[in-house]
């Protein structure tokens, strides 16, 4: 039986024992080669998408920031029906009791007129003290560190999904040796019941041989559950909801990478840009406190006209009037507004909140670069063990060939017992998965090297010279 068939057998198991397998397995499957994979992440991952849209609110926040530097113009229209009974006396300030002109009549009544106000307010702050720039500044730190979020966030996925792709590629070559595996032992299962029915070899090396044959199928059962479930966790972090993704994994097990990506210094890592954002966004948070119990100045001009119904005499106008603006005025000066004088204890202890703030984010980027620089290192051990092991498993895959090749000739020739064969065959269905893995794990160094350089593009660009596309 071929061994792709085999694996559709022991696939249809897994649909027949696990229903929600099986409704996810109509639907259409989608491939994809390792490249694909990493441009799809990035295109449709939800994460990407929101930390694109952070950066958008970001500069849109800057916008608002230089807003401030324009002048204002307010303007407004009213009309009301209300009495005019006025009274001498002073009110605090407040913005519940409405606020009433005209002079004290002689005695109160409840009779209502119209009532009508238009006017128009122009404000400007021609110069500051250096509030706006300062909130402006932090308005442009804070796109800086949402871009630098962005960039790692697009790291992370494109890790995140690589490392699934290849642990995809890796569960599909444990099959193949899984099926391998099952096939040679059912072989020998059959030689030794055949040798054991005609009283050749004792009976049991051929229960010995069947109780191999079935834990070769177990093992391979097992292979094809973690296959099934090393997809699930790649449609996962592709953000792919409907059917199962394959990986077509052309050219990963035949080329491996001959070089390494360029390498760059810790702080053009996007973990370390990212934490150098905070500092500065953090110091620009500083900057805004320092300038924010300062003066402001403007000039205003204004506006304004006025009707009413009621007249100083006490008679009061019948019908529509009061309706029209019966009188106009205008205003023009310069307005100085001093913050609250008693803020400045709030201030001092926002302050200081603020510079404590920025020392623990100068903390995390000192450690960021610890981390960047360490994980470099053990990314490039990873990537020179996983090249030596990748020469040595073909040693190991051709001695392993020629073992079960002489412990089956001597099986045959009575020179040898069935666990002898069972054990070469074990010996070489480990490294038949162990040598094409490890050309998986040079591919999942060289990913892990560039990801800790901080630049995927540099992965591609090797994935895409070394013909894997």
């Amino acid at each position: 039986m071929n061994r792709f068939c085999r694996v559709a057998t022991i696939a249809s198991l897994l649909v027949s024992s696990t229903g929600t397998y099986a409704q996810v397995n109509d639907a259409p499957t989608t491939t994809l080669t390792l490249g694909q994979a990493l441009q799809y992440a990035l295109d449709h991952y939800p994460t990407v998408t929101a930390a694109i849209e952070l950066v958008n609110a970001s500069t849109a926040n800057v916008s608002v920031a230089k807003s401030a530097y324009l002048p204002r113009l307010d303007a407004l229209w009213q009309t009301n029906r209300a009495t005019a009974n006025n009274i001498f006396g002073q009110l605090l300030p407040q913005s519940v009791v409405p606020a009433i002109s005209g002079p004290v009549l002689f005695s109160a009544s409840s009779e209502t007129v119209w009532g009508s106000a238009a006017g128009g307010l122009f404000s400007w702050e021609p110069f500051d003290f250096g509030l706006r720039g300062a909130t402006v500044h932090e308005a442009e730190a804070g796109v800086v560190r949402a871009r630098a979020e962005e960039g790692l966030t697009r790291l992370a996925v494109q890790n995140a999904v690589g490392v699934a792709f290849l642990g995809v590629v890796s569960a599909q070559q444990a099959v193949v040796a899984a099926e391998a595996d099952v096939e040679r032992r059912e072989i020998l299962s059959r030689a030794a019941q055949t040798l054991a029915d005609n009283q050749l070899r004792p009976g049991a090396e051929a229960s010995r041989a069947g109780a191999e044959r079935a834990a070769a199928q177990t093992r391979a059962i097992q292979a094809t559950q973690i296959l099934v479930m090393a997809q699930t966790t790649l449609s996962q972090v592709l953000g792919i909801v409907n059917g199962p993704v394959t990986a077509n994994a052309t050219g990963l097990l035949e080329d491996r990478p001959a070089t390494a990506p360029q390498t760059v210094s810790p702080p053009e890592h996007p973990l370390v840009q990212s934490s150098q954002a905070a500092v500065a966004l953090a110091r620009a948070r500083e900057e805004v406190l320092a300038e924010a119990n300062r003066p402001r100045i403007y000039l205003q001009s204004s506006v304004f006209a006025r009707g009413s119904g009621a007249n100083p005499d006490g008679s009061f106008d019948g019908g529509a009037d009061g309706l029209g603006l019966e009188r106009a005025n205008w205003a023009a000066g310069v307005q100085v507004v001093v913050p609250n004088l008693f803020d400045f204890a709030s201030l001092r202890s926002q302050r200081a909140a603020a510079g404590a703030m920025t020392r623990a984010e100068s903390a995390r980027s000192e450690e960021a670069v610890l981390n960047v620089t360490s994980q470099q290192r053990m990314a490039a051990a990873a990537l020179a063990a996983a090249r030596a092991i990748a020469q040595n498993t073909p040693i190991q895959l051709r001695a392993a060939q020629q073992s079960e090749a002489q412990a089956r000739a001597r099986y045959a020739a009575g020179l040898a017992s069935i666990v002898e064969v069972a054990e070469a065959q074990s010996l070489l269905a480990t490294a038949e998965y162990q040598n094409a893995a490890a050309r998986v794990d040079v591919w999942r160094a060289q990913l892990a090297q560039a990801v800790a350089q901080g630049n995927v593009a540099s992965f591609i660009e090797l994935l895409r010279t070394s013909g894997v596309h």
